[in-house]
């Protein structure tokens, strides 16, 4: 500890001295430099690493998308140095972060579905009939935030993720009561995905109905919290109301060609089968003819 009258300010440094190993005092001053200037009173870190935040808004109309490149290609512009490193927070990283998930958590959802519609359906050609409702689905979100000029952010993509689960429940109704008319009455694909359609118009067009409904408060909600829950609903409604009119035609075209393209494999395999078995040499004697 100092006494009170080395501790007065900086000045009073020049009067402390330090011995050396050679038993001789040097003065404190020869040991430092003393600079005055402006600094701020806290210095702002993110991680181990002194920081700076620049904050910006965007514009009426203007989309993060478009605005997160343009950032990014001027601090290459101005020559940024190498010790500097600029990264995104809050808002921005939360989209890039979405965008570099995206494409793999939409892929690992269809790929889950197709392995638990396969298990259901023990087929390889079915759980295709039934994913091929969501194109439709996901069209319709997208035309839909369109529309009301809302961005595909994060939410949007939540509820292009729950339609995953919702439309295809169109599909299913109409496959597995064809699939059961095929086992129990014999019938052919043709007549059996015709009656599907005609018995399952009505449980269709009413589950849909009951989900648009329940995803309306969320598109046409005001107050706190609006503007996230707005895309959601909004993703939902478009994608139910595009699919159900699509998948009630495309689902049965779609059925038949894969019942064609399945028979047509079983028949291909069972023509190589027999070429196969045909073409293989005799194993036993040749027959001998004997003259009476």
């Amino acid at each position: 500890t100092l006494d009170r009258e080395y501790a007065q300010g900086p000045e009073s440094l020049k009067n402390i001295y330090i011995r050396t190993k050679n038993n001789s005092q040097v003065p404190l001053q020869d040991l430092y430099a003393i600079e005055s200037r402006n600094t701020s009173l806290s210095v702002a870190h993110s991680g181990l690493f002194p920081s700076s935040t620049i904050s910006f808004n965007l514009s009426p109309g203007s989309a993060l998308g478009d605005v997160v490149p343009i950032i990014q290609n001027v601090g290459n512009e101005i020559g940024m140095p190498t010790s500097i490193q600029g990264n995104f927070q809050g808002t921005a990283q939360a989209f890039q972060d979405s965008l570099a998930n995206q494409p793999l958590l939409i892929l690992s959802a269809i790929v889950a579905v197709y392995i638990v519609l396969g298990i259901l359906y023990e087929s390889l050609i079915h759980p295709i009939t039934i994913l091929s409702t969501l194109p439709s689905a996901g069209v319709g979100a997208i035309l839909a935030l369109i529309l009301y000029k809302m961005d595909f952010n994060v939410i949007g993509m939540i509820g292009i993720l729950l339609l995953i689960g919702i439309v295809k429940k169109n599909a299913i109704m109409m496959i597995d009561f064809a699939i059961a008319l095929q086992k129990e009455r014999g019938w052919g694909p043709r007549e059996a995905i015709h009656e599907a359609c005609l018995r399952r118009f009505r449980p269709i067009t009413m589950t849909t109905l009951a989900a648009i409904l329940g995803g309306i408060p969320l598109a046409i909600g005001r107050g706190d919290g609006a503007e996230l829950r707005q895309p959601l609903g909004i993703a939902i409604v478009g994608g139910l109301i595009v699919s159900q009119f699509v998948t009630l035609f495309t689902t049965p075209v779609i059925y038949l060609l894969m019942d064609k393209l399945w028979s047509w494999r079983k028949q291909t395999k069972s023509a190589r089968a027999m070429i196969q078995v045909g073409s293989g040499p005799s194993s036993g004697p040749e027959p001998s003819v004997a003259n009476i």
